[in-house]
């Protein structure tokens, strides 16, 4: 069974080492990174994770940093990382849509190969999801014909550094807009894909994905069968490493009520048709 991490996050050994000094850089890393035990991963420490959990291949990406000169150098150590481990890595790219560049930066990136834009921290980078600056890369990511990850949370519960005040409501009206560009709301969409019962819902959001990114921190494990019911073939393993280690996340799963084809289907399948992935080279 080919398994794929949909979301993980890598930063330069730097910026590791340097913390402190950008935490005063960007107020949501701040935000997010503030804490001493916050944990942070370069590419290194994502490879010796997927070798001990047995994961194949992961999608990883720098921070959505406001800052377009900082995203563009988390693009370029994703580049060099996905370069190194060619077979393992599955780059995406960051840009602040907001920021004019982000177009130029984007089409940079998916030239040298990268597979997709994200994950896109639109609170953090100082726009709504309704705004208008996300039409033109969401525009350029259909033609390219790659998704596009976005950071989504759930409107209750408990507040935690990262929940944003994006609503489903505006999550909805941007897959709408763009019907052309694949969609993989993290976080399972903030609990949108429980919408999919409804066939008008079901049909509007055709090419969105939900990601499993942080779930056990928000979830009961029954969220698993019941999104093999209602998304089969649109639900994506993701941990949010290194917020949550991989064979943690993966012994979790490996206990639920799944059947075997919804695991594999959860595990690595989706993910490889959604990234064309035809086998493990």
């Amino acid at each position: 069974m080919l398994i794929i991490d949909f979301h993980t996050h890598i930063f330069p050994p730097e910026v590791i080492a340097r913390r402190d000094t950008y935490l005063e850089r960007d107020a949501w890393f701040r935000l997010l990174y503030a804490h001493p035990q916050a944990r942070m991963a370069s590419a290194d420490e994502l490879i010796a994770e997927m070798n001990a959990s047995g994961v194949d291949m992961a999608v990883t990406f720098g921070f959505a940093w406001a800052d377009p000169g900082l995203c563009r150098e988390a693009n370029e150590y994703v580049l060099e990382s996905v370069s190194r481990w060619p077979e393992r890595l599955l780059g995406f790219a960051v840009v602040n849509p907001a920021v004019e560049g982000a177009v130029a930066e984007l089409e940079r990136c998916m030239q040298k190969g990268l597979h997709g834009l994200g994950e896109l921290m639109p609170e953090g980078q100082g726009y709504a999801l309704d705004d208008p600056c996300l039409d033109e890369v969401m525009q350029q990511m259909a033609y390219w014909k790659r998704p596009v990850l976005i950071h989504t949370n759930e409107p209750v519960g408990h507040y935690y550094p990262g929940k944003s005040k994006s609503t489903l409501q505006s999550l909805y009206r941007l897959a709408v807009r763009h019907p052309g560009t694949t969609l993989v709301a993290a976080h399972w969409g903030g609990g949108l894909f429980f919408y999919e019962l409804m066939p008008e819902v079901q049909q509007a959001l055709r090419h969105v994905y939900y990601d499993t990114s942080a779930s056990l921190y928000l979830y009961r494990d029954d969220i698993f069968p019941l999104a093999a019911q209602i998304i089969p073939q649109k639900m994506l393993f993701a941990t949010d490493y290194p917020l949550i280690s991989q064979g943690r996340f993966l012994q979790r799963i490996r206990e639920t009520d799944l059947s075997a084809d919804a695991r594999e289907a959860l595990l690595g399948g989706n993910a490889a048709r959604l990234l064309q992935i035809s086998r493990l080279e």
